[in-house]
Formats: structure tokens, sequence, C-alpha cells
């Protein structure tokens, strides 16, 4: 796990490796993070697009690459999140009120979800 960077266009977002501020839906702001709730991770991950042009299937989705992230260990952590159907070992991350997404993605097999900071807003 690395800390944030000095580049990185959150860095203000980071405070001891955690997030500063409480994390909001971008569209309906909905708390999905309070403050201080989850860890900075650096890592890539291909999450798919919000909006989906082409794809048929899950599998065929368009996706972006991204890799700063918020990590979340207990799914009870979380204020306001949804959960898709499993795909290839990963769960999508949605907003639980408005539905919007995906944030993020909960990898089955470690049990730890992640929000993609770009997807989010910090409040």
């Amino acid at each position: 796990m690395e800390t944030c960077s000095s580049a990185s266009k959150y860095s203000d977002e980071v405070e001891n490796s955690k997030n500063k501020r409480k994390v909001e839906c971008m569209y309906c702001n909905s708390t999905i993070l309070k403050s201080h709730s989850a860890q900075y991770t650096n890592q890539q991950y291909a999450l798919p697009l919000m909006r989906q042009k082409n794809a048929t299937s899950p599998e065929e989705a368009e996706t972006e690459e991204l890799d700063e992230f918020w990590e979340v260990d207990d799914m009870f952590t979380f204020e306001n999140i949804g959960v898709s159907h499993t795909v290839k070992n990963t769960k999508f991350l949605v907003c639980a009120d408005c539905e919007t997404g995906p944030v993020g993605y909960h990898n089955i097999t470690s049990k730890k979800s992640y929000v993609a900071l770009s997807r989010v807003k910090h409040v």
C-alpha cells in the first residue's frame, strides 16, 4: 500500500493515509463514507465506465484504468453503498440512493472494497 504522493491530484484529500473528508456520490450527494474511515491505496484496476456505449454483456464493458482508491476492509464501514451481481470474482459498487456507478468494486477473495477517488466527491 502506498501513501498519496504530492503529485497526486487528490493529495489534499489524504490525511494520515485516510480520507480526510466525507466521501459523497457526485450525483445525488448521498454519503458513502464518513471521514477517516478508509485507507488510501494506489493500485491499477480497470473499472467499467459509468456510461457504456456498446456493451451487451458485463464481460464486454468498456473500462477505464484507475489507480487511486479508498480501501475499505469491512462492508459495514459504508454509509450508503449498493452492490452488483458477481462478475468474475468481483462485485461493483454503486450509490445506494441513485444507483449511479460503478464508483468502485468489491473483491470477493480478499473481502475488501475499493472506491475510486475520481468517481466520488470529497466534502
